[in-house]
């Protein structure tokens, strides 16, 4: 008979140096409780995942969780009192200056043990963890037709393939400049991923991304797979649809799972609908991967710029160069000057969801969502529809966005997605989109969105739930179904940034 569960504490603290610290269930105005041998009584009702004042702080003071300042005081805060967005407020502003200084205590690479995965290994070397054709469109005026013709092609070669999949999209038409390139660059990435065996790249024939300026993003070394056609062009667009397909699956089929290396695997690291406890959990969870990955020799993708802001020098202390230090900086105030360029501040930021969920300000959310990308260093910095070319921890340019930038991982080589939540999400993309919860009774109320529960690292021991993560994430890249797999949730969102005709 098993053993019963840990009781879980009624409170957390993450570092010696914080001023606050977080509740693991609903605490009542009034109650006492123990931390670190101290007693507290608490002067409001706490709900889970918010936070307390463990000492007296003066309006203005700066206010420390994760041992950074997460922001400042704007009124008096008691002792014991619920520090949320009535009395703490960020510090962000505008662009700021970086100086690179590299941490001197720098931890090495540690080699990881043998693990490998069964992956489909590609002319180019690299690994997929799925063998699948996927339609993809110029435009949106063909997006019905792709989905079309992927629900028939996949009746017809579900032998011979994991499976046939369309991603419409509602833009490549109306498009100028820099706006139109950057959805022709990203279509053109997603075209030659590697869990890809087959891509039919579906046009109109009159829109502004037209083929052939597309087919010349894709190097001819990578167009194999590759097919295309203008539906104004054909006779009955479907069934030349779905003798193309055919002759992809034919294509496709000759390739088999093999034993690869962790380190032919590229793990994108996203998180969506973040809660107080997202930075305790779910994303070091995520973050112990990430090194265990890279340590191997593999990649990790981080992104979401804007959900950085606050936490950059964090990442900017890890940079393998101060070529990729400057990478880092240009990128963050680049984006900072996108939001001040169109009237917006820095800080408008975080969501709703995330503010239910206790997290207060940017720098807050930011000091937890870095924690996914471990300790590893930063070895390349890519801009939107880039593609990843070294192993290490590659920082990406795209917003926060769910869609957007999980789209933007999986383009820029990203063969399986660690999306982690503290609020739920059915989302999935083209890649295997593993959700892991920051909290227990998430993954209790949505089994069939949740694939792991990071909620029991408060009572569990952290190197066992993260052995079987890493368990978990093998199974997936060799071929089982993630949830969003099951649940049929694929789907991809392009980042529009221009006018439109």
């Amino acid at each position: 008979m098993d053993s019963a569960a840990p009781a879980l504490p009624p409170c957390y603290r993450i570092t010696a140096r914080d001023d606050v610290a977080i509740a693991l269930r609903d605490l009542a105005a009034g109650e006492r409780v123990t931390l670190d041998g101290a007693a507290f009584e608490l002067l409001d009702a706490i709900p889970r995942s918010h936070k307390f004042a463990l000492r007296s702080v003066s309006a203005g003071e700066p206010v420390r969780k994760y041992g950074q300042v997460i922001g400042r005081a704007t009124a008096q805060i008691a002792r014991g009192a619920h520090v949320h967005t009535h009395n703490l407020a960020t510090l962000l502003a505008g662009v700021d200056e970086y100086r690179f200084a590299p941490r001197a205590d720098r931890a090495a690479a540690q080699t990881a043990e043998p693990l490998s995965f069964m992956g489909y290994r590609r002319a180019d070397g690299r690994v997929g963890t799925r063998n699948e054709i996927w339609i993809l469109c110029t435009v949106g005026c063909v997006g019905r037709t792709a989905e079309r013709i992927a629900r028939l092609g996949a009746d017809r070669c579900k032998d011979r393939v994991d499976g046939v999949y369309a991603f419409p999209h509602q833009f490549g038409c109306s498009q100028l400049g820099g706006d139109l390139e950057r959805t022709r660059k990203l279509i053109a990435a997603l075209a030659r991923h590697p869990n890809a065996g087959g891509v039919l790249i579906l046009g109109l024939g009159c829109e502004s991304n037209q083929l052939q300026p597309l087919l010349r993003e894709i190097p001819e070394s990578q167009r194999a797979h590759i097919r295309t056609f203008a539906a104004q062009a054909t006779q009955d667009e479907v069934e030349e649809g779905l003798r193309v397909v055919e002759e992809l699956a034919e294509i496709a089929a000759r390739v088999e799972r093999v034993p690869c290396p962790i380190a032919a695997l590229a793990v994108g690291l996203k998180c969506g609908g973040s809660d107080g406890l997202s930075g305790i959990t779910a994303n070091p969870l995520v973050g112990r991967i990430a090194d265990r990955v890279t340590n191997a020799g593999g990649t990790a993708i981080l992104t979401e710029i804007p959900e950085i802001f606050g936490a950059e020098r964090l990442l900017m202390e890890r940079a393998a160069d101060e070529q990729v230090f400057t990478g880092i900086a240009q990128i963050v105030n680049d984006f900072k000057r996108y939001f001040l360029e169109n009237d917006q501040p820095v800080h408008e930021n975080p969501s709703p969801g995330n503010i239910a969920g206790g997290i207060t300000t940017l720098e807050e959310k930011s000091l937890g969502a870095v924690q996914k990308g471990g300790h590893a260093t930063v070895t390349q910095v890519l801009r939107y529809g880039e593609q990843i070319t070294r192993p290490g921890l590659a920082l990406l340019e795209a917003p926060g966005n769910d869609g957007i930038s999980s789209t933007a991982l999986v383009a820029a080589g990203a063969t399986i997605v660690l999306f982690t939540t503290g609020r739920g999400t059915p989302l999935g993309f083209p890649a295997p989109t593993l959700k892991i919860s920051s909290n227990s009774p998430l993954a209790q109320a949505k089994p069939h969105w949740i694939d792991f529960d990071a909620g029991r690292m408060l009572t569990g021991d952290p190197d066992v739930l993260a052995e079987d993560f890493m368990r978990l994430i093998v199974d997936v890249a060799s071929g089982r179904a993630a949830r969003n797999e099951l649940n049929e949730e694929r789907e991809i969102a392009i980042w529009k940034d221009g006018v439109t005709l």
